[in-house]
């Protein structure tokens, strides 16, 4: 947290070994609440009506099932990634990140004696609100709260007791949400580390800067594996809450918050989203298991928080079976590839490239790209390969590829712009590291030459760079070394007369040196007959 606290987990050891996978038929994944199916056709009011359900829907108590969508259907948390573009430093973020730890899964039944996971706790409208005051407090949401005497705190009464020590609590029918970080209750009233009420009508971030009960400044209901929809539905349709051990001083959307003072831009900030590989097999997993792993590959998964590597946030039920959740281990952090965060800001206009790119001078470079623009509806575009921009030309479904030809080895800027009809300009560019290639050399094979004869023979060197050549050829007589006239066409002629030694062997070594240092040989003997 950005309270300078750990995130304190069960250790790897603390759950069951991984159970045998399960290679029972896949269930449908693809069905979605209601509400979200609907969200594009119905208006914006209708759509309000439907999302106030009554506590009495959504029934009460700790951990109870939640028949609708948390935050509307267009929120970052509901919003499906699996088609999205790849973050251009996914590689990098990965390799920072334990690629070779499996998930954990931080939901299960009880261990410790505590629950495993975050619970929550579903409340009437009436509920009747309580003091609580925050350590954090220009960061928090003041209260009153609607916390409950004996509202569910994550990790009390267990070994995790002195934990993160979460409170959640949603109040349905007034579609709040109420999230807590180190709640202890005193008397009647509560204190804590940090507290956020968030409105699930609303897209609505938190203050800039500002953290919630988690470090990101995200909400963290709306990112847990739940029993009622994993189990009962079959079905998960929004993205999952999860935590690493190191993260970078930075968050990207929809985070709000840092806490690191770390500055390597190859360690993951906060809300980075990140999916599971399309091509992952998930259908020897217990089925509990392919709703969450297809999720994975659906909605993605954000970092929410500093803790130990992989965890996945979820809530606790005694009828989860802990020994199918821990099959969830097979799957590793190299099975994940990491999302473009920008394409998930509203309105966004962005180009996507990678930072970097590599190609020999000479060879043909290629290059694909896009970008997303949620407002316009036409577009030119330029790229400029070094000697002024030119007319890109962009494919329909919003992506295009460059292409070109370096003869000399640097690294070399290429900007994309890209114009929408209402005026507006999105730009990215990747540096290409143009390499040297060395002059490959030909000089032919073993020879033979009749004593106190003159060795003569036509060489020639390839080199795709516009650079400029010098040569030279060493005769292994003892003699000086010779230069070389390079001719235009890249060929050379030799000429050399051996010592009267018959019998003698001499290796003969022809090498081309480029402006830039490469050089290349070839090599050949003479025998004198």
């Amino acid at each position: 947290m950005t309270m300078e606290t750990w995130s304190a987990r069960a250790t790897e050891e603390a759950q069951p070994a991984p159970a045998s996978a399960d290679t029972g038929t896949m269930d449908t994944l693809s069905r979605r609440p209601l509400l979200a199916l609907l969200a594009g056709a119905l208006p914006a009011l209708l759509l309000a009506a439907l999302m106030l359900v009554p506590a009495s829907a959504a029934g009460s108590g700790a951990n109870a099932p939640i028949p609708f969508l948390l935050l509307p259907p267009d929120n970052p948390w509901n919003t499906r990634v699996d088609t999205l573009p790849l973050d251009p430093n996914s590689a990098d973020y990965i390799a920072h990140m334990a690629p070779g730890t499996g998930l954990h899964p931080d939901f299960g039944t009880v261990w410790g004696g505590a629950p495993i996971g975050i619970p929550y706790l579903v409340v009437p409208g009436d509920q009747p609100k309580v003091p609580i005051d925050f350590y954090y407090a220009d960061e928090s949401d003041p209260g009153p709260y609607p916390i409950p005497p004996d509202a569910p705190v994550e990790g009390a009464g267990g070994w995790l007791d002195g934990g993160d020590r979460h409170v959640l609590v949603l109040d349905p029918d007034h579609q709040l949400l109420y999230e807590v970080y180190d709640a202890h209750r005193d008397g009647d009233h509560w204190h804590a580390g940090s507290g956020a009420v968030f409105d699930l009508t609303s897209n609505a971030l938190r203050p800039d800067g500002w953290t919630s009960a988690d470090a990101a400044g995200l909400p963290i209901l709306p990112g847990l594996v739940r029993y009622d929809e994993t189990v009962d539905e079959g079905v998960i349709d929004h993205a999952l809450r999860f935590t690493v051990a190191a993260t970078q001083r930075a968050y990207v959307y929809p985070a709000t918050h840092f806490a690191s003072d770390e500055t390597d831009p190859d360690l993951p900030p906060m809300g980075l989203r990140l999916r599971l590989k399309a091509s992952y097999d998930i259908s020897g997993f217990p089925r509990e298991l392919r709703v969450v792993l297809q999720a994975l590959k659906t909605y993605g998964m954000m970092v929410a928080d500093n803790g130990a590597d992989w965890y996945v946030g979820g809530a606790p039920d005694p009828r989860w079976d802990d020994e199918a959740l821990s099959s969830i281990r097979a799957v590793k952090g190299s099975d994940f590839e990491v999302v473009d965060s920008r394409f998930l800001v509203p309105k966004a206009f962005t180009v996507s490239l990678p930072q970097a790119d590599t190609v020999r001078e000479g060879e043909a470079w290629t290059l694909g790209g896009s970008f997303v623009d949620e407002s316009g509806s036409a577009w030119t575009a330029t790229v400029d390969y070094g000697a002024g921009p030119e007319p890109l030309v962009l494919d329909v479904g919003r992506t295009f590829e460059l292409a070109h030809v370096w003869l000399d080895d640097g690294t070399y800027g290429v900007p994309v712009t890209v114009t929408s009809d209402l005026a507006r300009l999105a730009r990215a560019s990747v540096a290409v590291a143009v390499v040297n290639v060395v002059p490959r050399v030909r000089a032919g094979g073993k020879a033979n030459v009749a004593m106190g004869a003159l060795l003569t023979r036509r060489g020639s060197f390839a080199d795709p760079g516009a650079d400029t050549w010098t040569g030279a050829v060493d005769w292994g007589d003892g003699s000086a070394r010779t230069t070389l006239r390079l001719r235009a066409d890249k060929t050379f002629a030799l000429a050399h007369r051996f010592p009267r030694a018959r019998g003698r062997r001499y290796t003969v070594v022809v090498t081309v040196r480029d402006d830039d240092g490469g050089s290349g040989s070839a090599r050949f003997r003479v025998t004198v007959r």
